[in-house]
């Protein structure tokens, strides 16, 4: 039975928490693995109450003001929920670090925000952060951190251990919730894919909007069970997987870590998870390098289970007919697809996809083998959801219907603008690329190509991003690049072009599956030179082909750049949120992408 809040009624996020301590003070609010007892621990809506009254009591203590920001990088677990809803019912604004962020853009969002107080991991973290934040030109006055070890207090008299921080008892809460729903909540920062990130101003209505309309088309009940592995500094997960959860009561579980996402998912048996593509293209993999390896009768059992499966989902969408194998399916699950269902808990009855697009082949498996993926989409400055599909109506090559609230069309030039009570109050201190975002009429602009058909909303590529060849041919990469990467050899891709006469792509390949496909043509996997070997790059270039032929005939990627040098975070070539910044890969490839465009001239 549904329990919603809403954020009228309440007015606050830190509203919202105390209106759900009243409604279920006994209900599961929080589960998080307790390493030391090795068991998961429960945590009510009550017990969460008086834990937040504690970091309170602590914040209160620091001698901030309403307004002051206070910056927090921990892996997900309940303190993230104890600070956040503490410091925001004390007028503060909390900015949300990513814990695998560069310490340089850690320093960087740190001094623009003029944060205050940071919450922190471990030592670890802080040493990393510690030289870029140095007292003298820093406005950092107290350094949390969950962990610490002897000394490192004495060094810098900012540090202070949590628990000797956090006072041991406190009365209640008495003041009441206080303050307004237009008060910024939080600064997000965009991992802007160039330039530095910018600081998005988000209010307590901002998100709780978001996070009400959603379960306006996503039902969400007290006994549904969460599984929270996305990164709470990503809005996705703070809107939809933290504050939506608290306006429906439902129970959130914390992931270990990615690493053990596979075994938390057979323990914790959620109904709910919300996810990036990148984590079913990767499960999708692994089932596709497994059929490779068994017999043809498994491979064709298990296709004839995909296309049941696929029949089975259009007909009780209401969009084919009967079909008579649709009885078969019964068996068929017993036999295939709960084998897979299984793997995720065996419960799951939304799972939804955002951040990213989701490639259509890998949507239509999963869903096809009863697995509900939902694909959504929105944007930071959105807080972040502007429309997202429904059981009921799930269209999975679109990013779903949009929201109820918010209003959406498509300008001149094919771009999606967006106007809502989820738009941004603009950026923190930077009022010139406020205005580029939202015009004077309150219109957001996406940057995203878009077109909608029977309500729903089709994300045809990125402006900035289109590439245009030599011959004028307008070309929009990212659906490319998807499909490129589900290729098990292929790790990371983008596909360029801009200005040139023919598509090439610079590939980063898998390892493992490298050394076997080297070996297969007669190449060592460990000589850096086999990389460069024409016969294996036109081979590779081939594969490419083979996974672009649902795409126009403009989409032929005709030569390749291969290296195994992943892009990662650390090398500045991906953001905290795992996008490609694209200017830097070409620049770090620049000799490359010449060598290989004046081999394809040559031999035109």
């Amino acid at each position: 039975m549904p329990d919603i809040i809403e954020p009228q009624e309440v007015g606050t996020i830190h509203g919202l928490f105390l209106e759900r301590v009243r409604r279920t003070p006994d209900g599961p609010a929080y589960r998080h693995y307790h390493r030391a007892r090795q068991d998961w621990l429960e945590l009510s809506w009550k017990q969460v109450y008086r834990q937040v009254c504690r970091w309170r009591a602590a914040l209160a203590g620091e001698g901030l003001e309403r307004g002051d920001r206070v910056a927090v990088a921990l892996r997900n677990c309940p303190d993230w929920v104890f600070y956040d809803i503490a410091a925001l019912s004390l007028g503060l604004v909390v900015v949300p670090l990513y814990t695998d962020d560069r310490p340089d853009n850690m320093a960087y969002i740190l001094e623009d925000s003029g944060s205050r107080l940071l919450l922190l991991q471990d030592d670890h973290f802080w040493s990393r952060i510690a030289p870029l934040a140095q007292r003298d030109r820093s406005p950092l006055a107290r350094v949390l951190l969950q962990q610490v070890r002897p000394g490192q207090e004495e060094a810098d008299p900012r540090v202070a251990a949590v628990e000797d921080w956090l006072p041991a008892e406190v009365p209640d809460w008495e003041d009441g919730p206080g303050g307004h729903g237009d008060d910024l909540a939080s600064i997000v920062y965009t991992s802007g894919t160039t330039g530095r990130p910018k600081g998005v101003m988000l209010s307590h209505r901002n998100m709780m909007s978001v996070a009400h309309a959603g379960l306006q088309l996503v039902d969400v009940e007290l006994d549904d069970l969460f599984l929270s592995f996305l990164p709470l500094s990503h809005t996705l997960e703070r809107t939809g997987g933290y504050y939506l959860p608290m306006m429906a009561g439902a129970c959130v579980t914390y992931s270990r870590s990615i690493a053990q996402l596979a075994s938390d998912l057979q323990q914790v048996r959620p109904t709910v998870l919300i996810a990036v593509p990148r984590i079913f293209e990767r499960v999708y993999g692994r089932i596709q390098q497994q059929m490779k390896e068994k017999g043809a009768v498994a491979r064709g059992l298990f296709n004839f289970t995909v296309e049941v499966g696929w029949r089975r989902f259009q007909y009780h969408q209401g969009q084919r007919g009967w079909s008579p194998t649709l009885p078969a399916w019964p068996v068929l699950e017993r036999l295939v697809a709960g084998k897979v269902t299984d793997k995720l808990g065996g419960r799951l009855r939304v799972a939804v996809s955002g951040g990213a697009p989701l490639n259509d082949v890998v949507a239509r498996m999963f869903i096809a083998l009863g697995v509900p993926i939902l694909q959504g989409y929105g944007l930071t400055e959105t807080s972040p959801v502007i429309s997202v599909n429904t059981l009921q109506d799930n269209e999975p090559r679109s990013v779903g219907v949009v929201l109820p609230g918010i209003q959406v069309r498509i300008d001149e030039s094919d771009e999606l603008v967006v106007r809502g009570p989820g738009v941004m109050l603009g950026y923190w201190n930077n009022e010139e690329a406020t205005r580029e975002m939202i015009g004077a009429d309150g219109w957001l602009h996406t940057g995203d190509q878009a077109r909608i058909e029977n309500d729903h909303v089709y994300i045809t590529g990125r402006i900035k991003d289109i590439l245009v060849l030599s011959n004028g041919e307008k070309v929009p990469p990212s659906d490319m690049e998807s499909a490129i990467c589900l290729d098990e050899l292929i790790d990371q891709a983008i596909v360029i072009g801009e200005g040139r006469p023919f598509l090439s792509a610079i590939l980063v390949l898998n390892p493992d599956a490298w050394q076997e496909f080297a070996t297969s043509q007669g190449l060592s996997g460990d000589d850096p030179g086999a990389l460069e070997d024409p016969k294996l790059r036109q081979l590779v270039a081939k594969r490419v082909t083979a996974h672009l032929q649902d795409f126009p005939g403009y989409a032929r990627v005709r030569k390749v750049v291969l290296s195994l040098d992943p892009w990662t975070i650390d090398s500045g070539l991906l953001t905290p949120t795992m996008k490609v910044k694209r200017n830097l890969v070409l620049e770090r490839y620049a000799d490359d992408v010449k060598a290989v465009y004046e081999e394809g001239m040559s031999a035109r």
